[in-house]
C-alpha cells in the first residue's frame, strides 16, 4: 500500500486535541444508524478503520462521550467533537471520523452500513451496501477489495 501518503494529521475543530494516522485504513464507511445521525447532527457519519498501532493521540487528552458503553467513543473535552471510536470487540482498530483529518478530500466511503436506518434521500458513492453492520466473516474480502479498489489519499 506504498501509494497512500501518510502520515495524516487531524484533530477536532478548536485544535486542542490533535491525532496523527501513520498506518492506511482497512476500509471506509458511512454508518446511516441513528445514533451516528444523532451524534453528528447529520444523515451518517463517516469513518475510517485504521490499525490501532497506526493511531497516536499527540495533543491533549480526549474524554468519552456519546454512548458511555462498551464502544467508546471520543469526543475533545473543550469543543465537544466526535474524533474517533474504539470498537467493542475490535481493540486492534480504530474508527476514525474521516472528516476530522486536516485533508479529507479523498476520502469516499468503501461501505455503507445500517442503510435500514438511512434517511430517505441519503445516497453515497459506497460500493457495498449493508442493512446492518456486515457479518464478521465478511470483512476480509472487504478489507481485501478495499486494499485493491479503495480510495487513496492525494497528499
Amino acid at each position: 500500500m506504498s501509494d497512500w501518503k501518510l502520515p495524516w494529521d487531524g484533530g477536532c475543530r478548536c485544535g486542542r486535541v490533535r491525532f496523527q494516522v501513520t498506518a492506511p485504513p482497512v476500509v471506509t464507511m458511512a454508518c446511516h444508524c441513528t445514533g451516528c445521525q444523532r451524534m453528528t447532527a447529520s444523515a451518517f457519519s463517516l469513518s475510517l478503520l485504521t490499525p490501532a498501532d497506526g493511531f497516536t493521540v499527540t495533543k491533549g487528552e480526549p474524554v468519552i462521550g456519546g454512548l458511555h458503553g462498551t464502544t467508546r467513543h471520543y469526543f475533545c473535552p473543550h469543543c465537544m467533537s466526535w474524533m474517533f471510536t474504539r470498537p467493542e470487540g475490535a481493540d486492534a482498530f480504530v474508527n476514525v471520523r474521516a472528516t476530522m483529518l486536516d485533508d479529507a478530500s479523498w476520502f469516499e466511503p468503501f461501505i455503507e452500513t445500517y442503510t435500514s436506518e438511512k434517511l430517505p434521500w441519503a445516497t453515497t458513492p459506497a460500493a457495498h451496501s449493508f442493512s446492518e453492520f456486515p457479518a464478521m466473516e465478511d470483512y476480509p474480502a472487504l478489507m481485501k477489495e478495499f486494499a485493491e479498489k479503495g480510495a487513496r489519499s492525494k497528499g
